[in-house]
């Protein structure tokens, strides 16, 4: 029997070839498992809050009244002769507005004049009388009677020249009030009639207005609830007055343009309105240019105090959940997140004044906030501060314009 024997070396190659295949394999399935990348920490930047002067602020609606405003009305019965004004022009006290036919007011007043005339010469006669009868009834020339009847008539001669001055005196009033005048320096509106029309005292004719319009009032309609919250923070000392009642004030016109000039706060009224629930608050603004007129709608930012602990939050680290309650994530000593909820009470430029819910030294993330959630770890990066740069700028451009200017 024959046995055929196979070559060695036909043999090992298919071995080696089998065998390398497999380590290949082998050693991809290792490599896979090595590359796995590992989990990485969120970053997210963040803002320490710290307590903070500032000033408290109120944007109240008002509308602008006049200084001083008068009606002229008509004083005496008559004819309007004249207008001695243009309308819309400035007038002062006592200038001349129109004049009412005077003729009939100076008839009166000669006629009073005239009667006084004769009362006067009427006392001299009774006077002299009376005193003659004195000396003679003291001789029995006469009797008592008729020197009794001289002393009355003396009396009564006495009180006719006092009537007639009184009536002289009211002639001479109502002649005056044919000229009618100013009553106040300001500027006048239009006039209500026109020469040829006939006034009357009785109904008090509207012949125009005259109103100051430099300075001027501004009424304002605050809350009472608001007006009630300012008064307890202030007896609290959470806000310090922002000086002796005589706050700035800061207008914005209808057209959303800002007034140039603040005003100062005057009072606060002590009723409160029962149909709205607001009071009043008044203040006073310098118009020079009479840019504010009378009846303008106008916005108005009242200081009302000085928060000396603050805590100032961004708005955009400041969420609202379902039930409306302000909440912030915030990063604490071992670096996890954790939620709080704030007491928020109103804004301050591009923040949130905080009252609650948070401790200075806190920090607060202001972004990143879509890819963490409370009780991560996080690594946490510092907000760069927006408001140095600007305020570099502005003392740049402020010391080159100094320069220039020397």
């Amino acid at each position: 029997m024959r046995v055929d024997r196979v070559p060695c070396g036909l043999i090992n190659p298919v071995a080696s070839v089998a065998a390398a295949v497999v380590a290949m394999f082998m050693l991809a399935g290792c490599g896979e498992k090595a590359a796995a990348p590992k989990p990485q920490t969120p970053e997210v930047t963040t803002v320490t809050v710290q307590p903070q002067s500032v000033a408290v602020t109120t944007d109240l609606p008002g509308r602008v009244n006049s200084y001083l405003s008068a009606d002229v009305r008509a004083r005496v019965d008559g004819i309007v002769l004249k207008r001695d004004f243009v309308e819309g022009s400035d007038v002062k006290t006592g200038q001349r507005l129109y004049l009412i036919d005077p003729a009939p007011y100076q008839a009166a007043l000669d006629s009073a004049r005239a009667t006084l005339a004769k009362a006067q010469a009427n006392l001299v006669s009774v006077a002299a009388q009376a005193a003659r009868y004195k000396t003679l009834v003291a001789a029995n020339a006469v009797s008592k009677q008729d020197y009794d009847n001289a002393v009355a008539s003396q009396g009564q001669a006495e009180a006719d020249v006092a009537s007639g001055r009184a009536a002289v005196e009211t002639a001479s009033i109502n002649l005056g009030y044919t000229a009618v005048t100013s009553p106040i320096t300001g500027q006048i509106g239009k006039s209500q009639v026109t020469p040829g029309a006939y006034v009357q005292a009785s109904a008090a004719t509207l012949l125009s207005t005259v109103q100051q319009i430099d300075p001027v009032y501004v009424d304002l309609t605050q809350s009472s609830v608001d007006g009630l919250r300012l008064r307890r923070e202030l007896a609290s000392g959470d806000l310090q007055m922002a000086g002796n009642n005589r706050a700035k004030v800061i207008l914005t016109l209808e057209d959303g343009t800002a007034y140039p000039v603040s005003g100062t706060l005057q009072f606060s009224d002590i009723t409160v309105d029962p149909g709205t629930g607001s009071v009043t608050v008044r203040a006073v603004f310098p118009n020079p240019k009479h840019v504010l007129l009378p009846g303008m709608f106008v916005r108005a930012q009242l200081t009302e105090g000085v928060n000396d602990r603050a805590i100032l939050v961004p708005e955009v680290g400041v969420t609202h959940d379902q039930k409306g309650q302000a909440t912030a994530l915030v990063v604490g000593a071992d670096n996890k997140v954790a939620l709080r909820s704030l007491v928020t009470t109103r804004t301050q430029g591009d923040a949130w004044v905080v009252d609650g819910g948070l401790q200075p030294g806190e920090r607060v993330i202001v972004s990143g906030l879509q890819k963490i959630q409370p009780g991560m770890t996080v690594k946490a990066v510092d907000a760069p501060i927006p408001a140095s740069a600007p305020a570099d700028a502005a003392s740049a451009s402020a010391a080159s314009a100094t320069q220039k200017a020397q």
